[in-house]
């Protein structure tokens, strides 16, 4: 097992999980084999003064980290309690820190003696294991762990001084003074590193550089402490002076080879291929005059430096005068880099290259500016072609860029750089599917794949497009040629898992996404630690999108300012904006905002912030219901206010969009009160979907919906949403043609609205009622169901509910044989619908009207009728009462004598009908068309029969 602590935290070169476990990871690796006091433990995890909770805790996270470190090969856990605390057992050559170390001391053994070959040995496989900054995402070091990270940190400043010792007795000092001079940069005060830079500045034929960096340092020296140099600075500097001015090693005499940094290529580099025309297209245009600088960004993972080095490679020929490379570390582990020492470092290596108009052994200017300017006039002329990665903002950038003329640059950044002057952007977004499978393909082999196809697909799913996830899954699969591909798309499969499934030696999907996310929470911004925050709030809604306004009462701020957090998310790929004022995450980048969400954010924060927003649902899918549904019982409104204002639809149509759009959302929102116990919040929400589903009733979501809710108010003993719940699941239930079981809930729901003295809940349920015994033939019954519902309805004042229950009395009326006083009741319930422009309800009243017409003959009242209740349901697209209403259209036309238009309407209704799965419909269409196809027969033979 190997375990590193020289940058993050790994085990087996994958993620160890939390913050407080990797603490707890690196307070017992830095004892390793030695017992570890659990006060120790604690204080790693939680600081000097840990919660009451603490010691159950740290149970808890050695429990985990003993699974975490369990070997089937290996007997008992590696991690043991003993009397004095815990204690883990790691083996020679396991941890890099010992190496490190082990390294460390050879090379100084060697430094003494001389023996240079040996130091340069030793330093150089101590220094390969190094990954960043030790501990580096451990994000609060306990005094002792920070203590412990300082040293390692200093000893690799040590041996990086004797390896560049040894390099310069060895003649080796070709290529040094780049490096060298970003150390300086770094360790103003660090004398070891000052006096190797003059040294390699000297015998690189660089004189006078190599005495204005002696002078640089003694008055920083002179300045901060008031002491001179050091001996070994003043002998360094001595020597410069006493060398003839031709003196230069004998290889310094030609220039060298131009400069050529490009990383490797990625050999099965996949994909992309319109980028990376686009990308190539940027850097060497037809165009003089045309921007020579492309702007890679993306997400992290996204393969924006793949594309980047792969693109490089493929123009290298078109730039004779070298390639330079960099990574600006705008993200991820150690300081950023800072653009004088980047300035510095491609100035000399175009000198070392040969390049003319880098000052030649003039010193290099101490501003900035100055260094910019002369990067520029070295580039002049020059076709040299610079690779900026992993940019953190364009303040980075800009310094760097050549002037006009034929050398260009690459940039990659997973923030827009929208700043940055004279660039074009190539955002990239997820693989597509076929990029996707040749990837795959590429990287675990042909064969593999096209055996377990649905494996396959189940690995590219859970990897979401993503190029690094991808590359991850097939490094597992290619480290493991036993292994089916299903086996690795079950690991991926669960939910919350997949993180810790993608990662594979010093890879890990999660670990990309840290470096955006901590680079935000840790700035010194506070708009971008601000973003932050919201970014961990939007994890505990990352499955679903989000429009502005329900995103800002998620993370409680107004819409204006949330929306500025939002674009700042946009702009680091942590979010993404399909279109204007809607966010979504990636499905790998959500689950990582859970993660966060669950880790970092206090459970009070985290129940406020989705109270917020399930508020924010409760309120607007009311408003949905109020213009939907007008005629129903009114939902009574919650006892708090929305964070933010609610959604408020100009019409019928904009009100069944979005139901139709967040109707996803509505459920989770659901779930997610019935999970906490928040009754108040889950039957209003379902009761306020009765809109919707007189429009979609045919997918029967409601109930899902209704008996989810219900079973939250039933735990939680909540009076008035039973009541509720009981009447819409008996809603639910007669529109289902259900009839048992919507009698059943009614009579409960009449129950509980006349214990709690609720009037309008019982007016509600007697007009149910009146609808239900029509449907069951009862019309005497129907008719005394409705007018005492009629009654009620005016005796509380409630005539806007009034309309509906004359349109039952209707229905009732026309039942029981007596159309005139049915179509009195249509009419008056039609004009007031009309009076208040609601379109779904003027449609069912229509609709009644022209079956009321249709029955005593007068067919073109009938007609006009239904046609304008099709148009008004095309406008909704109400597509499954469409077909209820061109199945009577039908009729009427077969009654009136028009056979044509009736198979006109039939055929249009039968379509509907089978496209929506409404069965019941299909037959009685169906039945329609074979009487209409009978009475045609026969009127064939009449005629054939009469012509003969």
């Amino acid at each position: 097992m190997r375990f590193e602590l020289l940058g993050a935290v790994t085990v087996e070169g994958g993620g160890v999980g939390s913050a407080k476990a990797r603490a707890l990871l690196a307070a017992l690796l830095s004892s390793p084999g030695r017992a570890v006091r659990p006060e120790a433990l604690k204080a790693a995890m939680w600081g000097e003064e840990p919660p009451p909770t603490a010691t159950a805790s740290l149970h808890n996270h050695v429990a985990r980290l003993r699974r975490l470190l369990a070997e089937d090969d290996r007997p008992g856990s590696r991690l043991r309690a003993v009397p004095q605390g815990y204690v883990l057992d790691v083996a020679a050559g396991e941890l890099d820190a010992e190496v490190f170390v082990r390294h460390h001391a050879a090379a100084r053994a060697a430094h003494r003696d001389g023996d240079w070959p040996a130091v340069l040995a030793e330093c150089r496989a101590a220094l390969a294991l190094w990954r960043g900054d030790p501990l580096a995402d451990v994000p609060a070091l306990s005094d002792p762990l920070r203590a412990y990270a300082a040293h390692l940190a200093e000893a690799r400043l040590q041996t990086l001084e004797w390896r560049f010792d040894a390099e310069l007795a060895l003649g080796r000092h070709q290529g040094m003074a780049a490096e060298l001079a970003a150390l300086t940069a770094a360790h103003p005060l660090r004398e070891p590193f000052h006096r190797q830079w003059m040294l390699a500045l000297h015998r690189t034929h660089r004189q006078a550089e190599a005495l204005a960096a002696f002078h640089d340092l003694r008055r920083t020296l002179v300045d901060e402490l008031g002491v001179e140099p050091g001996p070994s600075v003043q002998a360094a500097y001595r020597e410069i002076l006493a060398a003839p001015q031709d003196e230069a090693a004998p290889q310094e005499a030609q220039p060298s080879a131009p400069p050529a940094q490009l990383p490797a290529d990625t050999g099965d580099f996949t994909g992309r291929t319109d980028e990376l025309a686009a990308l190539l297209g940027v850097i060497r245009p037809c165009d003089p005059d045309a921007p020579r600088v492309a702007v890679v960004t993306g997400m992290g993972g996204i393969g924006k430096t793949a594309l980047a080095v792969h693109a490089a490679h493929r123009a290298r020929g078109d730039f004779p005068d070298g390639v330079l490379y960099a990574d600006l570390r705008g993200f991820g582990a150690g300081d950023a880099r800072r653009p004088r020492d980047l300035l510095a470092r491609f100035l000399g290596d175009l000198a070392d290259g040969g390049a003319p108009g880098t000052g030649g052994a003039l010193p290099l200017p101490e501003d900035p500016d100055d260094l910019s300017a002369l990067l520029r006039q070295a580039l002049h002329g020059r076709r040299v072609l610079l690779v900026l990665d992993n940019a953190g903002d364009a303040a980075q950038v800009v310094p760097l860029l050549p002037g006009r003329g034929d050398s260009a640059v690459i940039v990659t950044s997973r923030r827009t750089l929208a700043d940055l002057p004279g660039a074009v952007r190539l955002p990239l977004e997820p693989l597509g599917a076929e990029e996707q499978h040749r990837l795959l393909v590429a990287v675990c082999g042909q064969q593999r794949v096209a055996a377990e196809p649905a494996a396959a697909a189940g690995v590219l799913a859970a990897c979401g497009g993503l190029p690094l996830a991808l590359r991850i899954a097939g490094a597992r699969l290619a480290a493991r040629p036993n292994w089916p591909l299903t086996a690795l798309a079950e690991r991926l499969d669960g939910a919350g898992d997949r993180l810790h499934a993608l990662s594979a030696g010093g890879l890990a999907v999660q670990d990309t996404f840290a470096m955006s996310y901590l680079a935000m929470r840790d700035s010194p911004q506070a708009a971008e630690r601000e973003a932050a925050r919201a970014f961990r709030l939007l994890g505990l809604w990352p499955g679903h999108p989000l429009d502005l306004t329900p995103a800002a009462a998620l993370i409680g701020r107004d819409p204006a300012p949330a929306e500025d957090l939002l674009e700042a998310l946009v702009d680091t790929h942590l979010l993404q904006t399909p279109r204007a004022g809607h966010y979504s995450f990636h499905d790998l980048l959500g689950e990582y905002a859970a993660t966060r969400a669950a880790e970092e954010v206090p459970p009070r924060v985290r129940e406020n912030g989705l109270r917020r927003l399930l508020v924010w649902y409760t309120v607007t899918v009311a408003g949905t219901a109020a213009l939907l549904a007008p005629e129903g019982h009114p939902i009574p409104p919650l006892h708090e206010q929305p964070a933010v204002p609610p959604l408020e639809f100009d019409s019928e149509e904009a009100a069944l969009r979005w139901c139709v759009k967040e109707l996803p959302a509505v459920k989770e929102a659901i779930r997610l009160a019935a999970a906490r116990r928040w009754p108040d919040v889950a039957w209003r929400l379902a009761a306020g979907l009765f809109g919707y589903a007189q429009a979609y009733w045919w997918t029967g979501e409601w109930d899902l919906c209704l008996q989810e809710a219900m079973a939250c108010v039933e735990e939680t003993g909540d009076v008035q949403g039973r009541a509720w719940m009981h009447s819409r699941l008996g809603v639910a239930h007669g529109m289902a043609d259900r009839v048992d079981p919507c009698l059943e809930h009614l009579g409960v729901a009449r129950r509980y609205f006349e214990a709690a003295g609720d009037l309008q809940g019982q007016a509600a349920i007697l007009n149910n009622l009146s609808g239900l015994h029509h449907a069951l033939g009862d019309h005497g019954l129907a008719l005394e169901y409705g007018r005492q519902s009629l009654d009620l309805h005016y005796a509380v004042g409630d005539a806007d509910r009034v309309a509906t229950v004359l349109g039952n009395l209707g229905d009732a009326h026309l039942g029981a044989g007596d159309p005139a006083a049915a179509i009195a009741c249509y009419r008056r319930a039609l004009g007031m619908w009309r009076e208040r422009g609601l379109l779904t309800s003027t449609a069912r009243s229509l609709t009644s009207l022209g079956e009321a017409l249709r029955t005593v003959g007068r067919y073109d009242e009938a007609v006009a009728a239904l046609e304008e209740t099709v148009a008004i349901l095309d406008r909704l697209g109400d597509r499954g009462t469409a077909a209820d209403t061109l199945e009577v259209l039908a009729r009427t036309h077969f009654e009136r004598g028009d056979p044509a238009s009736a198979r006109k309407h039939w055929d249009r209704a039968l379509e509907l009908a089978r496209t929506y799965r409404l069965e019941a419909k299909a037959r009685t269409i169906l039945a329609g068309l074979a009487r209409l196809d009978a009475c045609e027969s026969a009127c064939v033979r009449q005629n054939e029969d009469g012509v003969a």
